[in-house]
């Protein structure tokens, strides 16, 4: 039974079925990375694509560890850079499983940056959400906990992350009717 004030799942009132909850805190994780020479791009900033696989990768570790086994990256949304990353910064990537549904996860992502050569606090240069799908050895989706939040910061990430949910699933279903409509005009094809 989920709370409709809070979209958390009650534990205590769930389906026999049903995978027990994990706290968001139980797959919580940092990776963090020296950025080098060999990071940057032609304007002498560390590449988007290199902050995008630390991003994956951090993601992947949250989804994987949450789900209890593999998990595959089903999309990634609103990659955002505020800052550029400069050789020599140590990023901190932080993610966290933000909702879970049947088999998919949302995991947010959060990416600072230590200036090498300044005293100032770690700022926020980056940020992402990815959604996974938890697989079996066959590749086909399997189950995951649903996740528990744990304060009202995961509470607002957890109903937020179901409204980015809600946006793609319509985003997806407009799409696919537009390209059915186009083709039943004669106008695309509809795999184009």
């Amino acid at each position: 039974m989920t709370d409709q004030a809070t979209g958390v799942t009650d534990q205590a009132n769930r389906p026999e079925d049903e995978i027990p909850g994990k706290p968001t805190a139980a797959s919580r994780t940092t990776l963090s990375h020296i950025m080098t020479g060999s990071d940057t791009n032609l304007l002498g900033t560390v590449h988007g694509g290199v902050i995008m696989k630390l991003v994956d990768d951090a993601a992947g570790a949250v989804a994987g560890r949450h789900s209890g086994g593999p998990a595959v990256t089903a999309s990634m949304d609103e990659m955002v850079f505020l800052e550029p990353v400069r050789v020599g910064d140590l990023v901190h990537v932080k993610a966290q499983v933000n909702w879970t549904g049947r088999s998919s996860m949302e995991v947010g992502v959060r990416v600072m940056a230590e200036r090498w050569n300044e005293s100032t606090p770690a700022q926020q240069v980056g940020s992402a959400y990815l959604v996974f799908a938890a697989v079996d050895g066959d590749g086909k989706p399997r189950r995951v906990p649903p996740v528990i939040p744990e304060t009202e910061r995961d509470n607002r990430r957890y109903q937020e992350a179901q409204i980015r949910r809600t946006h793609r699933l319509a985003r997806r279903r407009a799409i696919k009717e537009l390209r059915e409509k186009r083709a039943a005009d004669g106008i695309d094809g509809i795999d184009d």
